[in-house]
C-alpha cells in the first residue's frame, strides 16, 4: 500500500472534541469549586463523557490538572520584540498578567501550583524560560547586556505568579513597569 492509499486522518475529530469537552469541564468546576472539591466523575459527568475516557487518556484527575493547566496557561502569542529589552520585558509581562488574571487562568494557575511538586520544572515553568531565554537572547542579538533568563524569572516572574497564587489583591498589569524597573536598578548583568 502507498502512501497516498492510507487515509488521511482528521486534524482534530472526535478524540478532540471530547479532550476540548473534559478541558472545560474541568476549568468550570475548578473556578466554580475549587480544585480540591473537583472529581474525575465529576468532570466527567458535566462533560457528558465517561470517567473511564478520563483515566484513559489522563491517568488521574493530577494528570489532567496539569495538561489541562499547561494548555491554557500557555498563550499562543509572539513574544515581544519591541527594540530595546526593558520595553520587550515590560510587554511580556504585562501580558502574562493579562492572562493569568483571568479567573479561570488564576484557578488553574493555583491547581498546576499545588501540584508542582519541587522535584522537576512544570510545563509551565519550562515554558517561560524558554521564553525568558528567547527575550534575553533577542537583546544580546542587538548588542544589548542582559540578566541571565533565571535572573529573568526569579525577578520578573516569580512575584507575579508568587502574587496569582498567594496574594489576596488583584494583580494590575502596572506591576509589569515596576518589577522591570527593578530588576534593571540592581544591575544583574545588565
Amino acid at each position: 500500500m502507498t502512501d497516498t492509499a492510507l487515509p488521511n486522518k482528521r486534524p482534530g475529530g472526535r478524540s478532540a472534541q471530547v479532550q476540548a469537552l473534559v478541558r472545560t469541564a474541568l476549568e468550570e468546576l475548578v473556578a466554580e469549586q475549587g480544585r480540591e472539591r473537583v472529581t474525575v466523575p465529576a468532570v466527567a459527568e458535566r462533560a457528558g463523557v465517561s470517567a473511564s475516557s478520563i483515566y484513559r487518556r489522563w491517568g488521574d484527575l493530577q494528570g489532567l490538572l496539569a495538561e489541562t493547566a499547561t494548555h491554557r496557561l500557555d498563550p499562543n502569542r509572539p513574544l515581544p520584540d519591541t527594540g530595546t529589552l526593558r520595553a520587550d520585558l515590560e510587554a511580556w509581562a504585562r501580558e502574562l498578567i493579562e492572562h493569568l488574571s483571568r479567573p479561570c487562568n488564576t484557578s488553574l494557575l493555583k491547581a498546576a501550583a499545588a501540584l508542582a511538586n519541587g522535584d522537576s520544572d512544570t510545563d509551565c515553568l519550562r515554558n517561560r524560560r524558554r521564553e525568558a531565554l528567547t527575550l534575553v537572547e533577542q537583546a544580546r542579538a542587538r548588542g544589548e547586556s542582559a540578566p541571565e533568563p533565571q535572573q529573568v524569572i526569579d525577578h520578573l516572574i516569580a512575584p507575579i505568579v508568587f502574587r496569582l497564587v498567594f496574594g489576596g489583591d488583584a494583580v494590575q498589569p502596572e506591576l509589569a513597569s515596576r518589577l522591570v524597573d527593578e530588576l534593571f536598578a540592581i544591575g544583574l548583568n545588565c
